[in-house]
């Protein structure tokens, strides 16, 4: 009775959070494969067969937080940092657009100097530019203040991402010190503030940190639907040696338990976000091949392909076993047709913007 009644829930796609945690801690393996297979019917529904394909740069490693799980982290000394040259990621760019790339994520740590602000204002500018106004470009580039998310959006940023890691103010600060620099509000409000200035704005969480638990990544989902988000990414917690989390690896779940988790998560968001965009993230690929289809054929509808020049790629490590490949375009050709061939239509040239911001 208890799985047809899961069923019926999966079927209609209106949780509690008592039913999130029920099929989160669900064992059958039917009932997930029956998750799956209705998430993916509801992403083809409203958003059809489309995968949308971005072009990931990771333009800093430096950073000035401290969070316990970051291999960034500004604590972590035996990191090589670095700034992508300007001149080398404008090039990077005019390649990745000639190959058909026209969605871009600017990822890096956390910087508030005045010379990144700058560095990412003109990044947006010359990525406009070199598209000819077509780009959709994707920020991650952490807290700032309004007027900074205000100039970066008017030189040409069009969307956001900026992940709470975990809804539960608790265990937030299990894993960020508990200070200004780390606030569990700060974080909220910045969120409001990308909406309120027009960024078609995303968040995201970790699934299987040390001291999480179903009952979290339940209402990681509803606070998720609350923010009313246009996009999410999130992924599994994958360890970093040269963390203070890494102390904690004797508690955590599982690496298979946490790839199926997370498949569960973007299954169960689709049902409940049914049109905004959702990404299968590098992680999954991390703990598996062919992780990130799998993501894809539990509901997410959206891929990154590393495209950071080589030299720094190595130095971009926020977690441990994070794969580098010596050609990323060949790569993203290669993965691309693995999904075309799995019954996906892959776009590089469409901005592929989250139906449920055009929508609103």
């Amino acid at each position: 009775m208890r799985k047809n009644t899961l069923a019926d829930k999966i079927n209609e796609g209106n949780f509690t959070a008592d039913d999130l945690i029920s099929v989160l801690g669900n064992n059958e393996s039917a009932l997930d494969e029956y998750l799956f297979q209705k998430a993916s019917e509801v992403r083809d529904r409203h958003i059809g067969k489309k995968v949308f394909i971005r072009g990931l740069l990771e333009v800093s490693n430096q950073c000035t937080k401290n969070c316990y799980y970051c291999g960034l982290r500004a604590g972590n000394h035996q990191v090589k940092r670095y700034t992508v040259d300007f001149h080398e990621i404008i090039e990077t760019i005019r390649k990745a657009y000639e190959h058909g790339f026209i969605n871009f994520v600017v990822q890096s740590g956390e910087r508030e100097d005045r010379e990144f602000i700058e560095y990412i204002t003109k990044l947006c500018l010359e990525i406009q530019c070199i598209t000819g106004f077509k780009a959709g470009i994707t920020l991650s580039c952490g807290e700032q203040k309004a007027e900074v998310y205000k100039n970066w959006f008017e030189a040409g940023a069009n969307r956001y991402l900026l992940r709470i890691e975990t809804s539960d103010e608790a265990l937030y600060y299990q894993i960020h010190p508990k200070n200004k620099r780390h606030s569990f509000q700060a974080r909220i409000e910045a969120l409001e503030n990308l909406r309120n200035i027009g960024y078609q704005t995303g968040t995201g969480i970790m699934i299987g940190l040390p001291g999480q638990n179903f009952h979290h990544l339940a209402n990681d989902l509803m606070f998720i639907r609350m923010l009313d988000v246009d996009m999410v990414g999130m992924g599994p917690y994958l360890e970093h040696q040269q963390t203070p989390l890494f102390e904690r690896k004797n508690e955590l779940w599982p690496l298979e338990m946490r790839f199926r988790l997370t498949l569960k998560m973007y299954s169960l968001l689709r049902l409940m976000m049914k049109d905004i965009n959702i990404a299968s993230t590098t992680a999954m690929e991390t703990i598996s091949d062919g992780g990130r289809l799998a993501g894809i054929q539990s509901g997410c509808n959206v891929l990154m392909f590393n495209l950071t020049p080589l030299r720094y790629t190595s130095d971009y490590r926020i977690y441990d076993n994070k794969p580098v490949f010596d050609d990323p375009f060949k790569t993203a050709d290669s993965f691309i047709h693995q999904i075309t061939q799995s019954g996906f239509e892959c776009l590089t040239d469409v901005r592929g913007d989250s139906l449920h911001f055009l929508q609103k």
